[in-house]
């Protein structure tokens, strides 16, 4: 166990260094200038030269790039271009909306998955299995931003349940944050959970069709007891698979569904920090969905080794 955590650990530090090499290279060879689009079309170019240097953008490329990786480590992010706050501040202010907007989709995610798969498992080739998956082939099939605008349409414009977008932080009470997030939430959660519970079902039947299961049935246990005492933790290897590559799916997700519910979110920040050419911020942002991705796949595996005991035993 020992050998397959220190494996995992350094191939997750392998990874966050080349992460962080690709973002960089990506970032240096976008065309423009930061301090051009500062200071404006106007002006002089003695202006825009005194303004790049006082950023660091004329020192060489290794060397931005060494004060980058040394201030991440130090937790100093340096300074947005536009905003002239630091931007560790700036990203966790968005990170208090858009981490409980991929946690509450993540949830919603399983809990569907989980029953919806497990349900039509239970009903092969059944009325019930047929209806259950035709609608997860709906729900994959529709794109998470109409289906955004459908809820807004529905519960916000229609019914008047929900606001239609806008979220006026945490400080209104945890109650009305969750209630602003609950239609952005639902609307990432569609397809991620139409996706898991179709895999669900497939490793649900998987593993029904093991010795073990038919040993239980024989033994009297009921069929509820079978499907989800034995058979659900059999089959969540490859369901947590999935489920690590959903969240990180979710975590990007948000920046769409944050433009169409308008919320303060990273989306935003990365949106309008693109478009002021505040590349400072657009680097520490993808670094950090990059990292989250890696963290995550770091996690599943570290979960496959509580799940499957071959793992333990093998220190593979």
């Amino acid at each position: 166990m020992s050998l397959f955590l220190f494996k995992r650990v350094l191939t997750l530090i392998a990874t966050l260094i080349a992460t962080s090499v690709i973002v960089f290279l990506v970032l240096e060879i976008l065309p423009g200038n930061a301090a051009q689009m500062l200071m404006g079309a106007d002006a002089s170019p003695e202006a825009v030269a005194a303004l790049a240097t006082k950023l660091g953008l004329d020192q060489p490329a290794w060397t931005r790039y060494w004060h980058w990786v040394a201030g991440m480590l130090h937790g100093d992010l340096g300074n947005s271009y536009a905003y002239g706050s630091p931007v560790l501040e700036l990203i966790l202010e968005r990170l208090a909306l858009t981490v409980p907007l991929a946690l509450m989709a993540m949830a919603f995610t399983t809990v569907l998955a989980l029953i919806v798969g497990v349900t039509a498992a239970a009903n092969h080739n059944k009325l019930g299995d047929v209806g259950l998956m035709g609608l997860t082939q709906v729900g994959i099939a529709i794109p998470n931003f109409w289906f955004a605008i459908l809820l807004i349409l529905v519960f916000s414009v229609t019914l008047q349940w929900f606001s239609a977008g806008g979220f006026d932080g945490w400080s209104e009470g945890v109650g009305a944050g969750l209630k602003a997030l609950l239609l952005p939430a639902l609307s990432l959660a569609a397809v991620q959970a139409a996706i898991l519970a179709r895999i669900t079902r497939s490793a649900v039947l998987e593993v029904m069709r093991e010795d073990f299961v038919r040993t239980a049935r024989a033994k009297g246990v009921s069929q509820n007891a079978v499907l989800w005492g034995h058979v659900l933790r059999n089959a969540m290897i490859p369901v947590v698979t999935v489920m690590g590559l959903q969240f990180s799916e979710l975590l990007a997700g948000t920046i769409v569904v944050e433009r169409v519910f308008y919320l303060p979110g990273l989306g935003k920040l990365i949106f309008d920090s693109i478009a002021n050419r505040d590349l400072i911020v657009v680097r520490n942002c993808v670094m950090l969905l990059a990292a989250m991705v890696v963290i995550v796949n770091f996690v599943v595996d570290v979960l496959y080794a509580a799940i499957d005991p071959r793992l333990k035993a093998s220190d593979i």
